[in-house]
């Protein structure tokens, strides 16, 4: 079983949270149903697993069901043995999405409190956006992603007290040795090509056969893009269009996909296709990334629909639409590829999974920089530039960036494969596996207390 972060959340969750059900979100194939799954049979001795898109593909014995009681009697029958109570049955209905009027019913099953549930979707944040009734207050809704790059790392055989100390050396900004340099170098290479889907992941352990690995990457591509049709007709066709021009824009200049190719149209602008491209992004198989053109903290206040890119939601998806079977475009320095836009993904994926909004950087006088997050220790922007070349020092829109006195940002890191930490005029300059310790702000388990008020006579 591979070692995900979520995992000890769930069984928190499901311990101590009595009062809210609990919605994983996130695209298929990323592993929720098996980790739900593993908690469930682990916590409560009833388990009861319903796949509700199965369901409404096949005998649809869930859709007709309109009061709790209606559920409670189908449950019954479902799983053919006697239920417990909330205490020693969890009730878990994967692919909730498909029928919204469930997403509704689960405010009256957390008040009734006959059993425990949790519910888990591929579509959640379009099902929610269209359901009239949201359970808000009833439910907390957690986003989950691909494999990270340090999940990645315990699941080649990395320690947890090996990553700690690559940590601390990251907190002091302080250069690893060569030898573990080395390593992390070729782990991240590796995480490039195979990515963090689990299926994926998990064919690579078995025989490290890239074949078997890029046809897992394959087929899930291929769901993705069949996942696109299940929308109704006016939108399906522009979704998997803009869905398929993902890596072609990437590999352009402005790393923005061109609205004319989406229907061979003049005239369009993103205003035009705002559904798709946030039906791509809810739906987790795209990363959504903002631009921003006047920066201040905090970016939300300052963020523009109208200039967004998009990634794919998994690095290892990329490469194998780029480079197939030839390992060597990642793993040998040819000077003909260029790695760049799969570092950004790398990043991106990093920035999103870590909690950050996804913004970069387009001003038509200072030019681009990669990333920008909040930085809510110090208050103010940080901005992030990704290189993959040798090259990395040449950053010119990042200078023009720090150089701007409107803006007030005085700071700014480039990630690249230097083994070196340096600081040069404000820039810190990092390897590229250090990407991977960038959080945003405290963490959701941690506890933050506010002053004591003063007392008023």
């Amino acid at each position: 079983m591979l070692k995900r972060k979520i995992t000890q959340y769930l069984e928190h969750f499901l311990k101590e949270e009595q009062d809210k059900i609990l919605l994983v979100n996130g695209a298929r194939q990323i592993g929720k149903s098996y980790l739900i799954r593993y908690v469930g049979t682990k916590l409560y001795t009833h388990f009861v697993e319903i796949n509700l898109k199965e369901d409404k593909e096949g005998e649809q014995v869930f859709a007709s069901v309109h009061t709790t009681n209606d559920l409670y009697i189908r449950l019954s029958n479902y799983y053919s043995k006697p239920l417990g109570n909330k205490s020693d049955t969890l009730i878990f209905l994967d692919e909730i999405q498909s029928y919204p009027h469930l997403l509704t019913m689960l405010k009256f099953l957390n008040q009734e409190g006959k059993y425990r549930f949790i519910a888990s979707g591929s579509q959640l944040g379009v099902a929610l956006a269209q359901t009239p009734s949201v359970p808000l207050g009833s439910v907390e809704i957690k986003q989950m992603y691909p494999l990270d790059f340090e999940e990645f790392l315990w699941a080649t055989g990395i320690s947890t007290e090996w990553i700690d100390q690559i940590h601390n050396s990251y907190l002091k900004e302080e250069a690893l040795d060569e030898n573990t340099h080395t390593l992390l170098l070729k782990r991240f290479q590796y995480y490039l090509l195979i990515g963090g889907l689990p299926e994926a992941i998990n064919k690579y352990l078995e025989d490290r056969n890239i074949t078997r690995v890029r046809s897992v990457h394959n087929d899930i591509h291929e769901l993705y893009r069949i996942d696109s049709s299940q929308y109704d007709a006016e939108h399906k066709l522009k979704i998997r269009r803009i869905y398929d021009l993902i890596p072609s824009a990437l590999e352009n200049k402005k790393k923005r996909i061109v609205y004319k190719q989406i229907e061979d149209k003049k005239g369009k602008d993103f205003s035009d296709y705002a559904d798709e491209f946030e039906y791509l992004a809810n739906s987790g198989v795209a990363l959504m990334v903002s631009a921003i053109s006047n920066p201040h903290f905090p970016l939300i206040e300052s963020e523009q629909k109208r200039l967004v890119k998009l990634y794919l939601n998994d690095v290892g998806l990329l490469t194998h639409l780029l480079y197939g079977l030839n390992v060597n475009a990642v793993l040998q320095n040819i000077r003909s590829i260029n790695l760049g836009t799969v570092y950004e993904l790398v990043v991106a994926q990093e920035l999103q999974a870590h909690g950050f909004n996804l913004h970069y950087y387009d001003n038509k006088q200072k030019g681009e920089v990669d990333f920008l997050i909040d930085d809510y220790e110090r208050l103010e922007v940080l901005p992030l530039e990704i290189k993959s070349g040798k090259d990395y020092t040449e950053h010119s829109a990042l200078t023009k960036f720090l150089n701007a006195p409107d803006y007030g940002i005085h700071r700014a890191i480039v990630f690249s494969n230097e083994r070196a930490v340096q600081k040069k005029k404000g820039v810190t300059y990092l390897p590229i596996y250090y990407c991977m310790f960038l959080h945003n702000g405290t963490a959701a388990s941690d506890t933050v207390i506010l002053p004591e008020l003063e007392k008023v006579d």
